[in-house]
């Protein structure tokens, strides 16, 4: 996707509307999480499709379902987040946790697809090779999306951008688009960038935020940029560690991430929150997000 660096997407906007929430938990159904948004003054939200650390997960009624799209739809909520468990592993040296995690990818891609299009995408972490190497690791990633991904998917299924910590996949914008660019659906994938990730990853969002979606656009395609994971780190830049902060209390600051929020290429997406918090404390930070400085 090719666009010249002074297009209107790099363009800051003091007043604007964002689309901002958190993640929220599924356990007292769908309905009641998306009540729990309105409340905290979020227009998007953030789920587990199973529990994080494996096991099944809550399988909501179809008119759960329709509910909560209903209240999407009626607050201009942007698309919500699905997000995969922790424990899938779709590139390990174990051909048993690949076919867990291919089995759970189609199993969440199937509920999903009980949404209307438009209204949720689907995001896992590409997983870590287990010493096999990054190129193997990529490998894996790409025939197990191959395997998994069918015509009839609607949900877009975004792989996160990751700290690079380890053995992990996807901590450089050339590993996604080497995914991406092996998947033959490719029109089904796109990326949900974290900050919290990239910063850690050596993406300077502090100083130059413009230069990384530029950098981004080039390699991947701003096309595939459908959602944002909205953290603070707790480590210094380019520390290769996975360590969230609430918003303002670490090393990207507030005003990096509230002045990359503005940028027109992110201002329309779903800003997600995962920083270290309760409910009382996500609303506080929608709420300064949505006031500014």
């Amino acid at each position: 996707m090719d666009r010249p660096l002074s297009s209107p997407i790099f363009i800051f906007h003091g007043n604007f509307n964002m689309h901002i929430g958190c993640h929220l938990s599924t356990s007292g159904g769908y309905v009641a999480m998306g009540n729990t948004a309105l409340k905290l003054g979020a227009d998007t939200l953030q789920f587990f499709t199973r529990n994080p650390r494996g096991g099944d997960g809550r399988i909501p009624s179809d008119e759960e379902i329709s509910s909560l799209v209903q209240i999407m739809r009626e607050h201009s909520f942007a698309p919500a987040v699905a997000h995969a468990s922790y424990t899938l592993n779709i590139c390990s040296a174990t051909p048993a946790t690949r076919e867990f995690a291919k089995r759970t990818m189609r199993s969440d891609l199937e509920l999903l697809n009980r949404f209307p299009a438009g209204t949720v995408v689907y995001n896992f972490h590409p997983g870590s090779h287990t010493g096999q190497g990054i190129e193997e690791g990529i490998r894996l990633i790409v025939e197990g999306l191959n395997e998994v991904l069918t015509e009839e998917i609607h949900t877009p299924v975004l792989l996160e951008t990751m700290s690079g910590k380890g053995s992990e996949v996807g901590g450089r914008f050339e590993e996604l688009a080497e995914i991406i660019a092996g998947v033959r659906l490719q029109e089904k994938m796109g990326v949900c960038l974290d900050t919290c990730h990239i910063f850690s990853a050596g993406y300077d969002l502090v100083n130059s935020p413009e230069d990384v979606l530029a950098e981004f656009d080039r390699i991947i395609g701003l096309n595939r940029l459908h959602a944002v994971h909205l953290n603070d780190s707790m480590t210094p830049f380019s520390s290769k560690k996975d360590r969230h902060e609430k918003l303002g209390a670490g090393s990207l600051g507030f005003e990096a991430l509230w002045n990359f929020a503005r940028l027109d290429a992110v201002r329309e997406l779903p800003l997600v929150l995962e920083t270290p918090n309760e409910l009382d404390g996500y609303a506080a930070e929608i709420a300064r997000m949505r006031a500014g400085l």
